[in-house]
């Protein structure tokens, strides 16, 4: 019985995030067009998506640093009124100061990608629900039907807006329907994550218990907690660093400001751009599944760093290509090993902290990476019209990431990489 209620929560938890996925990729591809309808200039785009990432942060924190102890499915639901009461109020008024409230208050995706406590708390749930052997196979399918969605939610929040302007709908009031549409995804989720059992959850015995054997911190102790973290706030500070600074430089490039930035130099249309970021969307979740066949043979910090740094170099050569034929395929050839680190990240963070903070761990990591996105995005929006110099802020930015992220934890393994390195020695 329990492993049929185990079954049927994976299945929501893979629903719940590809819905989800779907209204982040239709919104991301018009939100930056949206507002520079409204009359915003870039300086207050990039402003109001800084807001947005920030408030996001702060709920964020909240609300995973308490999933693990006042339950996991109470939080998800009101992580999804939060992304509804969001999207209403982008939807009804265009005056900046409301926005900037709704933005710190809700939870809204400029970039496309997650925000707010959900991934957190998910990515802790399927944990508890699966076998450590098994989780980052589970999380790259989980980051593929996440990726495939937000695909979808691109190509077809493009072609809808294409065929209304076609029909002679005013561009803002097209793209005001993707706004709706993204509110009315959070009201399904309320419902979607009401249906979730109890298998979810951390047992009540469970939360003051000692650190997982093998776990990073396990020799640490016991410790008071702080944001929801005990033995493993070392470890979970440390990765929070280094995750900031990649979300840092992957601020200035998030989608909607590529879709913007192809739209002013090229001028691509909105279908041309929802089709573009389709397969860009496609080939990243594809590369979630070989990055966890990587990962059972070189490793899961290995692989993070092996992939990232030739996405990087695509990365800063896409404003440097002079059609856009050539900026186009140097996009999508970073897109189709940019993602990898995704599911190896998410699985590592995981596998080197206590099952009882895995929640507040991934959404302090989480946060960190949502905070240094909003930082950046105080600057992207101006430097995304100089030439091109944000592509190459963020991959010379993530050059470094990367080289650090290999000093620091390259001799730090997954538990179930020293037991597998262990049978290997002793056979």
């Amino acid at each position: 019985m329990a492993a049929e209620r185990a079954r049927s929560d994976i299945a929501l938890l893979f629903g719940t995030r590809t819905l989800r996925m779907f209204g982040y990729g239709g919104l991301s591809l018009v939100l930056a067009l949206y507002l520079s309808g409204l009359g915003f200039s870039d300086a207050r785009i990039g402003a109001l998506f800084a807001l947005t990432l920030a408030g996001d942060s702060a709920i964020s924190l909240l609300i995973t640093t308490a999933a693990d102890r006042m339950g996991r499915r109470a939080m998800l639901r009101l992580g999804a009124a939060l992304m509804a009461v969001a999207g209403i109020a982008f939807a009804l008024t265009g005056n900046f100061a409301l926005l900037a409230i709704a933005a710190i208050v809700g939870v809204i995706s400029p970039g496309g990608n997650e925000v707010g406590p959900f991934l957190a708390i998910e990515q802790a749930a399927l944990s508890h629900v699966v076998d450590d052997a098994r989780r980052t196979g589970v999380f790259a399918w989980y980051n593929l039907a996440g990726s495939l969605a937000g695909a979808a939610g691109t190509l077809g929040c493009g072609a809808v807006v294409q065929l209304m302007q076609g029909a002679g709908v005013a561009p803002v009031a097209s793209y005001r329907v993707a706004v709706v549409a993204y509110a009315v995804i959070g009201g399904i989720l309320i419902l979607l994550f009401a249906r979730m059992s109890a298998e979810v959850e951390i047992a009540p015995t469970a939360r003051d218990a000692r650190p997982a054997a093998g776990s990073a911190d396990a020799a640490a102790g016991p410790s008071a907690r702080w944001l929801g973290l005990g033995a493993s706030r070392r470890v979970v500070l440390r990765l929070s660093g280094l995750f900031a600074l990649d979300a840092f430089a992957g601020g200035f490039v998030v989608q909607s400001l590529l879709a913007y930035w192809f739209h002013r130099r090229y001028g691509v249309e909105p279908a041309l751009l929802g089709a573009i970021f389709f397969g860009a969307n496609v080939l990243a979740g594809i590369s979630a599944l070989l990055a966890s066949r990587m990962a059972a043979r070189f490793g899961l910090v290995n692989t993070m760093v092996l992939t990232h740094v030739p996405s990087n170099a695509l990365l800063i050569l896409v404003p440097l290509m002079p059609t856009l034929p050539l900026a186009i395929a140097c996009l999508l050839a970073r897109f189709s090993i940019s993602q990898m680190d995704v599911p190896t990240r998410q699985s590592y963070t995981m596998a080197v902290v206590s099952p009882e903070e895995r929640s507040a761990a991934a959404g302090v990591t989480n946060i960190a990476r949502t905070i240094g996105v909003s930082a950046s995005q105080l600057l992207a929006g101006p430097l995304i019209g100089v030439g091109g110099l944000s592509f190459i802020v963020s991959g010379g930015l993530k050059l470094i990431y990367d080289w650090l992220l290999y000093r620091s934890f390259s001799a730090l393994p997954a538990p179930e990489e020293r037991i597998r390195g262990s049978a290997g020695e002793r056979a």
